[in-house]
């Protein structure tokens, strides 16, 4: 019998991907992953993904289930690949995305070491995307449900990856799977998703900074575009492009931070249409069929997870660097984001705005 060992958060997705993988004849493990402390983060236990209460909601289904179940406690790693990481690109300026960096080093890396260990054929997740072999190579795609397909932060799949990966909620939709989770008396059937980065849960990242480098950061000048000087901004870490609220600045009419200047700790503000601009470069990039494409490519690009995708052509640059062109001009277009290309509901692949 294949075995497969399942992520699981405490919610209620990885639980029913946890039962449909047992339905589909699997030998089953459960397991949570150990983070991060909670201290870390500065707030109580009982906020966070990491909580007592989620490992023990997950224990139950895994148990409910006739599951084994563990924890393993990877919080070293996630410090030095996804806290550190997260840290340095605000003090160079750029607004990264976690979660992409947690699925890339976290959940398919660490946990598919750990499955070889255990015998597994398959990690499982409950994310909702879908997995397909056209015969040649696998497939990363979106999943039916639109309104909750997560393909984009799952780009860094590589073809090994797909392979030993399963994701059984990409047919599904939402209350389909609150609906399985009643049938079968799971504990967290109502449970709310999880809105917040996990050990940024009050949304308050420069505070997690400073709590977590012990610093803080110097306030420098807002300026124009022309270098004159508008006011006085509270560390760079504070902002991101195309950010409108909080700067504090009086003017006749909106202003917007268009750039970081982390070498003279100046923050450019402008107009909205200054934030405007067609062409991007990517660079960590994933080709998902791990083959670049020796030609342009007419694709869909988008460059933030709740965006919909715009047309554009991107240009391979070398084996992991992308221009993309877009057809229209596009606002706020943020280093430390991931741009993501689709053909259709196919994700060809995605990295890291520069």
């Amino acid at each position: 019998m294949a075995k497969a060992l399942i992520a699981m958060s405490g919610g209620v997705d990885s639980s029913v991907a946890a039962y449909l993988m047992k339905e589909a004849g699997y030998e089953c493990i459960g397991c949570t992953m150990r983070l991060y402390e909670n201290e870390d983060a500065g707030v109580s236990r009982d906020q966070t993904c990491c909580s007592l209460d989620d490992v023990e909601d997950a224990r139950s289904v895994a148990y409910r289930l006739g599951m084994p179940y563990y924890v393993f406690n990877f919080s070293d790693d996630f410090k030095e690949k996804i806290i550190c990481k997260f840290i340095n690109s605000y003090e160079m300026g750029r607004t990264p995305n976690p979660c992409i960096d947690c699925n890339r080093y976290m959940k398919f890396e660490k946990l598919h070491e750990r499955a070889k260990i255990l015998g597994c054929d398959k990690v499982v997740t409950g994310h909702y995307a879908r997995i397909e072999h056209d015969g040649e190579r696998y497939l990363l795609k979106k999943a039916v449900d639109e309104s909750k397909d997560q393909s984009y932060v799952l780009y860094s799949l590589t073809q090994e990856g797909l392979a030993h990966t399963a994701f059984p909620l990409g047919s599904l939709c939402k209350s389909e799977t609150r609906k399985i989770a009643e049938e079968h008396g799971f504990i967290n059937a109502h449970k709310p998703d999880s809105q917040d980065i996990c050990f940024v849960p009050d949304g308050d990242y420069a505070r997690v900074i400073e709590l977590n480098t012990g610093k803080k950061y110097e306030p420098g000048d807002f300026v124009d575009k022309q270098g004159n000087v508008l006011g006085r901004h509270r560390g760079i870490i504070n902002y991101t492009i195309g950010q409108r609220k909080g700067l504090g600045i009086s003017a006749a009419a909106p202003l917007y931070v268009c750039s970081i200047d982390t070498k003279n700790n100046t923050v450019v503000l402008g107009d909205d249409k200054d934030l405007y601009s067609d062409t991007l470069e990517a660079d960590e990039f994933n080709w998902i069929s791990g083959v670049v494409p020796a030609s342009p490519v007419r694709c869909r690009a988008k460059i933030r997870y709740r965006q919909k995708e715009q047309p554009a052509t991107a240009y391979p640059i070398g084996d992991a660097m992308v221009k993309i062109v877009f057809d229209e001009p596009q606002r706020a277009i943020t280093p430390g984001q991931s741009a993501v290309l689709y053909d259709g509901d196919v994700v060809l692949g995605g990295g890291t705005i520069i």
